[in-house]
């Protein structure tokens, strides 16, 4: 796998995210510490706080590993992270069909790279810890996966709808042959088909919940690599973290006022990601799915009823397991549980942890360093040998295809056809001025029947110029072509790395292409800096 680079300048990416990567000290007051500073992620990681009892951590996540049904391949990691030293470095994701987007491998393999590195240079044990986003209920975000084509971006759905209920609880149904089977004929026989196929046969199967299947596949990939994997919506995990919930409600007029007075300072010059709200919790209800809890001017209300701000807490401290964080409360119930001291972050993620800085400390917490996640293009044989008969580098095809195809006519282009056109036209009305005055001085009622003349002129010359440019453009179609279905790889749907599914190149280069990915960057180092160009 040969590796090269371009600038994040050059992709879309958010203003705040470049800012970020080139010049971190200019939005330090948003974070808690310097990811590119060994200096400062050494100094965040001896000021990690322990608060949950270790041993009945490791109790419960033993449990949820029986329920995921990944007990065994998780039994090291357990092991390690009962030692009193461990610390953590976390990322996390959506239960998406198939492991999602592939920015979830890149996330994962971020992790583990850097759990590797922090445990040499700290010389102590570092677990990479891998978040399984089990409260989320958006279910049509995730039942769905993007596979590239020539024609651009295929997708295969899900057909069943969600339930309201965290994706988590949702079970697979036989839906999934039918998913199957539309996503078989975008993924054509290979000699890994069948061990790629057994694969997601096993885990993503009927009578399973997401959870379970994604957990299980995930498992499959990473457990090797000594990833832990780790959720919120199980009671007994959960339960270790209700204090967070009870806190959040106890503290919603600060918290509301840190987090929204954070917004509006990253709004000055940036963004906000999420938008703040009075309340950090949902409600999980048996019939309802994930409800949110509105603050009310008596307390809080939940589908229509309202609560005391004592019977609220009431029930947290009896029921944890019925509510769920919003998207600012998960991070830090995240960092409750675990020893974490960094946490591997999408642009998005980024974005809404910039709101966040002044949260923590309402819990006596702060807020761990915040690691980009490795970002990168995968550049088949195929494409990189049509890419060398262009003008154009791997950036360069984030532009729109209309635009890519002007400019390499443009370039192509050895007549100056728009200067010889150019300079007719300037001709025309040169040549145009004594008639027109002669027209005018002896009849001034023609004048403007000359002036049309003179633009029919005009308009045949500029229709005539298209007609070049079309015969121009027949003659480069072959080019042309390859520029499309550069681009259709390349940015199918934007970024490679937001649309299109991990099996899609599983499936043409083997289960292992991500060990072998994870071995080369651990082997040549990982720069997180710029966007990597990987050809296979």
């Amino acid at each position: 796998m040969d590796k090269s680079h371009c600038s994040f300048q050059q992709l879309p990416f958010s203003k705040l995210f470049k800012t970020y990567i080139s010049d971190f000290e200019t939005i330090s007051s948003f974070y808690g510490a310097n990811p590119f500073s060994e200096e400062e992620v050494a100094a965040r990681a001896g000021r990690v706080s322990k608060f949950v009892d270790r041993n009945k951590l490791i109790e419960a996540l033993f449990n949820f590993h029986e329920y995921l049904g990944i007990a065994d391949e998780q039994q090291e990691q357990r092991t390690k992270l009962s030692n009193s030293d461990t610390l953590a470095i976390v990322t996390g994701q959506q239960l998406g069909m198939y492991g999602g987007p592939l920015f979830t491998i890149y996330k994962t393999i971020t992790t583990i790279l850097l759990a590797k590195k922090w445990e040499q240079k700290l010389n102590q044990p570092v677990v990479p810890v891998f978040w399984l986003a089990d409260e989320d209920h958006d279910y049509e975000e995730i039942a769905s996966i993007g596979v590239p084509e020539f024609d651009g971006m295929k997708s295969v759905m899900l057909s069943e709808q969600g339930n309201g209920k965290p994706v988590s609880e949702q079970f697979i149904n036989h839906s999934i042959h039918e998913f199957n089977s539309a996503l078989k004929e975008f993924l054509h026989e290979t000699d890994f088909s069948a061990e790629l196929w057994n694969q997601l046969n096993e885990t993503y199967s009927e009578g399973r919940t997401h959870v379970q299947a994604f957990g299980q596949l995930m498992s499959h990939w990473f457990s090797k690599h000594g990833v832990l994997f780790v959720g919120s919506n199980f009671g007994p995990i959960k339960k270790l973290g209700g204090g967070i919930f009870s806190s959040s409600v106890l503290k919603s007029d600060l918290i509301h006022h840190s987090l929204e007075e954070k917004s509006k300072s990253i709004e000055e010059n940036f963004h906000r990601q999420v938008v703040v709200n009075p309340s950090n919790l949902f409600y999980l209800d048996k019939e309802k799915g994930r409800q949110k809890i509105n603050k009310t001017g008596a307390g809080w209300g939940i589908s229509g009823t309202d609560y005391s701000t004592e019977k609220l807490l009431d029930i947290i401290d009896e029921y944890p397991e019925k509510f769920s964080p919003n998207v600012f409360l998960r991070p830090v119930l995240q960092d409750y549980l675990l020893p974490s001291f960094g946490y591997v972050a999408g642009p998005g993620e980024l974005s809404y942890y910039g709101q966040m800085k002044d949260l923590y400390p309402h819990f006596n917490m702060e807020m761990p360093v915040i690691f980009p996640r490795l970002s990168a293009t995968l550049l088949e044989s195929g494409i990189a040998r049509i890419m060398e008969k262009l003008p154009f580098q791997m950036c360069n095809y984030n532009q729109r295809i209309e635009d890519l195809e002007a400019q390499y006519i443009e370039e192509k282009n050895t007549n100056d056809v728009d200067g010889v056109f150019g300079a007719w036209i300037e001709d025309l009305h040169g040549r145009a001025q004594e008639p027109v005055s002669l027209i005018k001085e002896i009849d001034p009622t023609l004048e403007g029947a000359a002036g049309k003349v003179v633009a029919g002129f005009e308009n045949e010359i500029n229709k005539l110029k298209g007609r070049l440019f079309r015969s121009i453009k027949q003659q480069e179609e072959t080019q042309l072509k390859r520029i499309s279905k550069i681009k259709s790889q390349l940015f199918p749907d934007g970024l490679q790395e937001r649309s299109v599914n991990p099996v899609f190149y599983m499936n043409k280069y083997g289960v292992e292409i991500w060990d072998k990915l994870l071995n080369e960057f651990e082997q040549e180092g990982l720069d997180l800096r710029v966007h990597h160009v990987i050809s296979l």
